[in-house]
């Protein structure tokens, strides 16, 4: 019998599953496909059928659909998973049926009803990339329906997904005011083994000990941090996962690891015992555990005995001398070191009181051991935070000071990414050694390429040189280091200024209103978000902002601008003049 007539054709395809679908049927296989068939009859059919598709095939499950139209296509699945949405609001989650959904464009062969080829192929895939209750398209999906539908689309980078020749641009796909979003996205992995240090658990009994379990988290962080053939999560967004029963699978997914080392510390007396194991976030299996005790004078050998250990089990090829750099041990002080991290925890806190507290702690940590390099650099970034947020009181006394910690961190921490970094921001922002600066920020990334701080440096002093599109990519690489990041703000903030100057007005717009509602209280975001608006015409949203930029900093005028925006070029500095004077900022 001769084969039927093969045909192509351009056509958008959508393939869909139930999440997880083994767990419910084997809890309650009846009932589940109870449900499944109701959601089918009364939600899901209909939807494809009111938006012209066509259902292909049905594999258990799963469905795969074919649209004439690509916004038809999306628009459906926006809609289904609402509609599942609104169905599983009242049943536990466990016993939900939650569909994940994939979309393609391709050309397709058509045999016998049945459709084939790589653009069936890649949907199958996305589908397999999208959470429960989630969607993936392509990037080509993203393009055909950019600003065609009330949906927000997150890129999520290339994937290089599995029998599919070349990587592909993928994109999480959310309508508007999406209730159960999941809070972030998901990451893809890195080239390279990567790794989470998820905060310790206290094990004394003491919440005055709270601070103590997270500087053995802090130190194993930046030791891990200092091998170039380990990618690294920041400490700060491993933190926000402290007191939080910890899912390693889905820590894994939402921060973009293969590893996650948690533990706990339990401190008695002058002794102390560090428990840590290492898991595979894919698979939930445990690679390698162990304790390591000791006295208490001998902290900083047990912090290098466990970052030896979980870099030995992750990758076995790491040189003995970059051993050996991991194992810098910050001070021989314990009381400097315990000023040191109770710096960082009012660091933290972004507000003048707060850090001036910091300050405090870190002169502290000083006076205790001259010769601790990061109590010095994190003073620095003190001061240069005073700087961006206008708290400076006395400039020439904070230019000198600055200065001085400064050219101590450097003397001392030669070799110390994190003090280079810091110090060589400082002298970028608070002293206008722009070229000394930058010269020690680029050391920092060639000591420690996994450095957050530094790249987020780099960011800032590569906006002063007026090189905006390697600023936004610094920006865009130190919030991959750390997705969670508190300091988030900045770095978006940051990649706004870089849209702006670039001329790029609607993506500056956007992006400090990213930052804004990460932190409204930071006043360079809220000059950003004013000018932007401004130059595009947007007078009413130009004019808000601006109130709230006035508010956050009253005394704020034209005529102050040059020193509140330092070492600014002068042709960079009327585009924002012109811009904050079209929003209403007094001369």
């Amino acid at each position: 019998m001769p084969n039927a007539r093969v045909e192509r054709r351009l056509t958008a395809i959508l393939a869909a599953d139930v999440a997880g679908y083994s767990r419910p049927m084997g809890a309650d296989e009846e009932g589940t496909l109870s449900k499944l068939k109701a959601h089918r009859l009364a939600l899901v059919d209909p939807k494809i059928t009111e938006h012209r598709g066509r259902i292909v095939k049905t594999t258990g499950d799963g469905l795969l659909v074919e649209f004439a139209s690509v916004v038809d296509a999306v628009r459906c699945a926006v809609e289904v998973q609402r509609g599942m949405n609104e169905r599983n609001a009242d049943v536990p989650k466990g016993k939900r049926v939650e569909f994940r959904i994939g979309i393609n464009v391709g050309d397709i062969i058509i045999e016998e009803d049945d459709i084939f080829g790589d653009g069936v192929n890649v949907a199958a895939r996305l589908e397999g990339l999208a959470e429960p209750g989630g969607i993936c398209v392509s990037g080509r999906v993203e393009e055909d329906v950019h600003g065609k539908l009330d949906t927000v689309f997150e890129d999520i980078g290339e994937q290089q997904l599995k029998n599919i020749a070349r990587p592909v641009r993928v994109y999480r796909a959310r309508p508007v005011g999406r209730v159960n979003a999941p809070a972030h996205p998901v990451l893809s992995l890195p080239d390279k083994p990567s790794i989470v240090v998820l905060p310790f658990q206290n094990m004394s009994g003491d919440p005055e000990q709270e601070y103590f379990a997270d500087g053995v988290v802090e130190e194993i962080t930046t030791a891990l941090s200092r091998f170039k053939t380990v990618f690294v999560i920041a400490r700060n967004s491993s933190f926000t996962y402290k007191g939080k029963a910890a899912d390693v699978k889905q820590i894994g997914r939402e921060l973009g690891v293969r590893y996650v080392l948690e533990g706990s510390v339990r401190k008695a007396a002058n002794r102390v015992r560090i428990t840590a194991q290492l898991i595979d976030a894919a698979s939930g299996v445990h690679l390698w555990a162990d304790r390591f005790d000791g006295a208490i004078e001998d902290i900083f050998d047990l912090q290098d005995q466990v970052t030896t250990s979980v870099v030995g089990a992750i990758t076995p090829t790491v040189e003995q001398a970059e051993i050996g750099r991991a194992v810098l041990k910050p001070t021989e002080s314990l009381d400097a070191y315990d000023h040191y991290m109770r710096g960082l925890a009012s660091q933290y806190q972004w507000t003048s009181e707060a850090t001036n507290e910091a300050l405090r702690h870190y002169y502290k940590a000083i006076e205790l051991d001259p010769k601790f390099a990061l109590a010095y650099a994190l003073a620095t970034s003190c001061y240069s935070w005073r700087k961006m947020n206008g708290w400076v009181t006395d400039p020439a006394r904070e230019i000198t000071e600055t200065k001085r910690l400064a050219e101590r961190a450097t003397q001392l921490g030669q070799d110390d990414a994190l003090a280079l970094c810091w110090s060589g921001g400082a002298l970028v922002f608070v002293v206008g050694e722009v070229d000394e600066g930058v010269a020690l920020i680029e050391r920092a990334l060639r000591l420690n390429p996994n450095l957050m701080d530094a790249w987020l440096s780099s960011g800032l002093a590569k906006l002063l040189l007026g090189e905006w599109d390697m600023a936004i990519d610094h920006f865009a690489r130190a919030m991959r280091l750390s997705p969670f990041e508190p300091s988030l703000f900045v770095m978006q903030s940051g990649t706004a200024t870089g849209h702006f100057y670039a001329g790029r007005y609607d993506e500056a717009a956007a992006w400090a209103a990213k930052s804004i509602g990460e932190n409204p209280k930071y006043p360079p975001v809220w000059r950003t978000a004013a000018a932007s608006n401004a130059l595009l015409g947007r007078q009413e949203q130009a004019q808000n902002a601006m109130a709230r930029l006035r508010q956050l900093d009253p005394t704020l005028r034209i005529a102050t601008l040059k020193s509140v925006i330092p070492n600014l070029r002068p042709d960079l500095l009327a585009k924002m003049v012109d811009g904050l004077r079209k929003a209403g900022l007094p001369e």
